[in-house]
């Protein structure tokens, strides 16, 4: 039964089916909701959030009769999980058109020349790019762009990103801001409640500020963390985020947190998918990004979690 409210004060859950539940300590992990779309036939789009979600987007996926022409699916949205859908349902013969108003494909994250690169990658798999541009409206057959064009569309996913569920601890008087605030060891603003995953805000040691992060890897982590402090350990949470993308044969692995960059740093090839990029800011080496470089990523990764900026460069050092 879903929880319906949280009364801090008797410490105290209360469930819609009217049952209670009452506790000694709380751990918050509701996640995040996927932003749905708001245009005209916007409830058409799916998303993926879920594995019941996948479960739809691969039964419309196969629902072309045998000899039939393929399905043509548009995706909104050039993020990672728009992206990963597109390789998908290509790789099932599917015709893929993505469109996203930036000028490329994860270009905020991983910078220009990666996303030139992630965007040929897709484009020799077949898929079709209308960047620049967004969705203002759907139907049973197209979808309909903000220069006039229309796109046949057969199914339609969604992956615009996601907001965190924060309604039930800010109802309850969390302190929330784009997440629930939490503190080094993961407690929220009422001692006694703990929140992790896709809603926590967290003060990072190395990255000097609060973060917010959207992988399944980082949720797992911040869950046993939070579970120990829950215990009386008091232990700070102080791993260094990470994340990884699969696109077709080619994976993407990414370690460190970098918002803003002023300089990136390119080795070796990304067209010869051997890479690596090092995110600077002020000089200082914030995030690295891979492809096949597995050994250095771990490398990275190992640096970054001791705070050991001297070390991490001789790693860079010796890649070149």
């Amino acid at each position: 039964s879903a929880i319906v409210a949280l009364d801090p004060r008797q410490r105290r859950l209360e469930l819609a089916d009217g049952t209670g539940i009452e506790y000694g300590g709380l751990l918050l992990a509701l996640g995040a909701e996927a932003i749905r779309l708001e245009i005209p036939g916007g409830e058409r789009a799916l998303t993926l959030r879920s594995l019941a979600d996948s479960r739809r987007i691969v039964e419309r996926a196969t629902a072309a009769a045998v000899g039939a022409p393929a399905l043509r699916a548009v995706i909104l949205g050039a993020s990672f999980i728009g992206l990963e859908v597109a390789a998908a349902l290509r790789t099932r013969g599917l015709e893929v058109t993505v469109v996203a108003p930036g000028k490329r494909p994860l270009e905020a994250i991983l910078g220009p020349e990666f996303g030139d690169f992630v965007r040929a990658l897709h484009e020799q798999k077949g898929v079709r790019f209308h960047l620049g541009h967004k969705a203002i409206a759907s139907d049973e057959r197209d979808v309909t762009l903000d220069n006039g064009e229309r796109l046949p569309a057969d199914l339609v996913v969604a992956g615009v990103g996601v907001k965190p569920a924060i309604a039930l601890a800010e109802k309850a008087g969390l302190a929330v801001d784009n997440g629930i605030l939490v503190d080094a060891f993961l407690e929220t603003s009422i001692p006694g409640i703990y929140a992790a995953g896709d809603l926590a805000r967290y003060p990072h040691p190395h990255a000097g500020t609060r973060l917010r992060i959207e992988h399944w890897v980082a949720a797992e982590r911040q869950g046993q963390a939070a579970a120990r402090n829950l215990l009386g350990q008091r232990q700070p949470f102080t791993d260094v985020p990470f994340f990884w993308s699969q696109h077709y044969d080619v994976a993407i692995s990414y370690v460190g947190h970098a918002e803003k960059w002023d300089r990136i740093e390119i080795q070796g090839s990304l067209e010869n998918r051997n890479a690596l990029a090092v995110y600077r800011q002020g000089g200082e080496a914030l995030a690295v990004a891979s492809i096949f470089r597995d050994r250095e990523s771990l490398q990275a990764e190992r640096a970054l979690e001791r705070n050991r900026p001297e070390e991490l460069e001789r790693l860079l050092t010796a890649t070149r």
